[in-house]
């Protein structure tokens, strides 16, 4: 059985831009990672939205709703999860900032001006399944469920998660 208590080295390839790092990680940033692996792992952000599956204004909503959990996670795990790039802290806020942030900014004004024009005798699946610019967004919904995912493999790494 392994020692939690002792650090561990982890080497992790992340997304966004943020590239990789190498640290050792203590039980602080590892119970953190594991609190995000979870969160992560158990929405659509790394879940394969099918062509003609739910909508994605339930998925954009999914993704806006990691802000909060995250900042929650990282609130309660204190200033030991840090805020560098080799730190939980300083990947999760990366990760939500030049990851989530820009997908977010772009399609949530878009999807919410044709959610506006809805008319009442039309289903909300039917409506965005109608909107010209849906199936791009699936296809950068897609591409960033991706990205998650690589993010969520590194903070299964960070954790000591076998995957």
């Amino acid at each position: 059985m392994r020692d939690r208590a002792v650090l561990r080295q982890v080497t992790v390839s992340l997304p966004f831009g943020i590239g990789s790092a190498s640290w050792e990680s203590d039980p602080t940033e590892r119970r953190a990672a594991w609190s995000l692996y979870v969160e992560l792992v158990t929405r659509i952000a790394v879940q394969p939205l099918g062509v003609e599956q739910g909508l994605v204004r339930e998925a954009l909503n999914s993704l806006y709703s990691l802000f909060g959990t995250t900042r929650e996670i990282l609130k309660e795990a204190g200033p030991d999860v840090g805020a560098s790039r080799k730190s939980v802290g300083g990947i999760a806020i990366a990760v939500l900032n030049n990851g989530l942030r820009p997908f977010l900014a772009k399609w949530h004004v878009s999807l919410q001006e044709w959610e506006a024009k809805k008319l009442p005798e039309v289903s909300a699946y039917e409506h965005e399944k109608s909107w010209s610019e849906e199936p791009e967004l699936r296809k950068e919904l897609e591409s960033l469920r991706q990205d998650l995912a690589q993010y969520a493999d590194a903070l299964a790494e960070i954790a000591g998660v076998n995957q």
